[in-house]
């Protein structure tokens, strides 16, 4: 029988552990390429003949999703396989109806086939959207584990926008680790909260090598720890599911792919921002969470803000900076940046749309409705000058960063800026802790 051809749909991450765990090896396909978007700069590129095995030992080149008519007819391409998260229902089934057009089969993946099984228990963290608030709850969960005498290992979803051969295995211990391996700023923002609290974490490409250094980490490994990315479901059969939900955003839990995967999978919900939701949208998630995973223990909590140098906001205009993916593919119109400046009295807010350069000033043009915000992107250095540039030529007075890194590290800031944190903190019971401790009994059994 001919091998069928297959494009993989996505955007650096989900789409190479689809490839990775079922079709890098697998006779009965050709994947002829990838097609890419939502991250800059990954088009043009070739997953590498180093990771692609020996299928494949010219690589696969990696195409704009753009493109996706003309190859589907120039490939003969008979399966599109769509690998991409936190996307709303209607564009998924849009890019499945330009597909279907073009002649080939629109394909999704099932949860199962694709999860590789580990040897130590995997407590898996998720999310129903980008920005709902998992990193903080990956964060808690392993102060919890540690405090019980566990050594915790995490293992970050990818973000392979460097040498993605050279990506195959990266471990983070400390920040010069970060250096080391040449991080974005998306990285640096969930890899640096994790290393300056003393635990170990993982991230790359090739998930199943990931997986084995890990569990075989020189400073032990008890438990492994799958921080997701975007909405994304777990690459690791999970012991213990944990899923994030965000009442801001509320239905959105079951109107985004695979957000409502994610939800249906977990074990235990986490309604995240209760203090800065209303009542009415609190409710709405309720009820979806009722609706269609009514087995999942359920927990409160809120995500308190706190400010370095709170006193320099008052009165001041200020320019809010969030975390990138948070406002771009993740449509927040609010961040921890702003809500700092509302709460300790800020004079105005500054627009930094007429003063963006270059990259950044793309985002915009890209992303037309993130509004009175500068999301912080980096995925390289030109973009990281143009932040640079951006936010010195914003006529502001302090300069409010609510991104999860020391972003004064990375660029140089001409004018005051505070620093926003900010944690889980868990309401009422159950909670975390009662969860994990019931987790670690099991464990132990």
């Amino acid at each position: 029988m001919a091998r069928k051809n297959v494009i993989i749909i996505g955007a650096a991450g989900r789409d190479f552990h689809n490839f990775n765990t079922c079709f890098r090896d697998n006779d009965d396909y050709r994947v002829v390429a990838f097609t890419a978007a939502q991250i800059p700069d990954i088009a043009g590129r070739k997953y590498p003949t180093e990771l692609a095995g020996k299928l494949y030992p010219d690589g696969i080149p990696i195409y704009a999703e753009a493109d996706l008519e003309k190859l589907i007819k120039e490939l003969k391409v008979d399966e599109c396989v769509f690998s991409y998260s936190d996307i709303p229902y209607n564009r998924v089934m849009h890019i499945g109806a330009r597909v279907n057009v073009a002649g080939a089969d629109f394909k999704i993946l099932g949860a199962g086939q694709n999860m590789l099984r580990s040897k130590k228990p995997v407590v898996a963290v998720g999310a129903v959207r980008t920005g709902c608030g998992k990193s903080q709850t990956s964060r808690r969960v392993i102060e919890i584990l540690m405090k019980m005498g566990l050594k915790v290992v995490a293992i970050r979803h990818p973000m392979p926008y460097g040498n993605i051969a050279k990506q195959k295995v990266q471990r983070y211990a400390t920040l010069a680790d970060l250096v080391k391996h040449n991080c974005t700023i998306e990285e640096m923002e969930e890899y640096e909260p994790h290393v300056t609290r003393g635990n170990v974490i993982y991230a790359g490409v090739d998930y199943q090598a990931i997986l084995d250094a890990a569990e075989n980490d020189p400073d032990g490994c008890d438990v492994i720890l799958w921080d997701g990315g975007n909405n994304d479901f777990p690459f690791y059969k999970p012991d213990l599911c944990i899923t994030v939900t965000d009442p801001h955003r509320a239905g959105h839990e079951l109107s985004y792919y695979p957000g409502e995967i994610t939800l249906r999978l977990a074990d235990v919900v986490v309604i995240n921002k209760i203090d800065t939701s209303s009542p009415e949208n609190i409710q709405i998630v309720r009820d979806n969470i009722t609706k269609v995973n009514p087995k999942a223990i359920v927990i409160d909590a809120a995500s308190p803000i706190t400010v370095d140098k709170p006193k320099i906001i008052r009165g001041k205009a200020c320019l809010a900076i969030e975390d990138g993916p948070t406002l771009t593919h993740g449509e927040m119109k609010i961040g921890a940046a702003t809500v700092a400046a509302l709460k300790w009295g800020a004079g105005k807010m500054v627009d930094p749309r007429e003063y963006a350069v270059g990259k950044i000033k793309e985002t915009f043009l890209t992303y037309p409705n993130i509004g009175t915000l500068l999301p912080a992107m980096g995925y390289g250095k030109q973009q990281v000058d143009d932040l640079e540039k951006t936010i010195n030529a914003t006529p502001c007075d302090v300069v409010v960063i609510g991104t999860p890194i020391d972003l004064n590290r990375i660029v140089k800031i001409n004018k005051p800026s505070v620093s926003v944190s900010y944690e889980l903190q868990e309401i009422g019971s159950p909670n975390l802790q009662m969860v994990l401790e019931d987790f670690v009994k099991k464990m132990k059994k």
